[in-house]
């Protein structure tokens, strides 16, 4: 089901809108949910502190890892092995 939204636009600000929207051959409410939609997934889905707490969690503890030499000599020998 579609809702109704109404935004209040000062004159210039509309008309800079109008004109974006002509340029682009779209509806001015076409424009607008596009522009909504893309504003609404650059948000990030989680807030920093969520993301912060997950990163402190995970610093917490120590992962079995080999020498930094060792790791990069194979993370290398895939990108060679993906090449192929």
């Amino acid at each position: 089901m579609s809702k109704r939204l109404q935004v209040l636009l000062d004159e210039a600000e509309l008309r800079d809108i109008q004109r974006t929207a002509r340029a682009e051959r779209v509806t001015v409410a076409e424009w607008v949910r596009r522009v909504l939609r893309t504003a609404r997934q650059a948000e990030p889905t989680y807030a920093a502190e969520h993301k912060l707490r997950a990163v402190r969690e995970a610093v917490a503890h120590r992962y079995p890892a080999g020498p930094i030499e060792d790791m990069l000599a194979e993370i290398e020998q895939g990108y060679h092995e993906d090449a192929s």
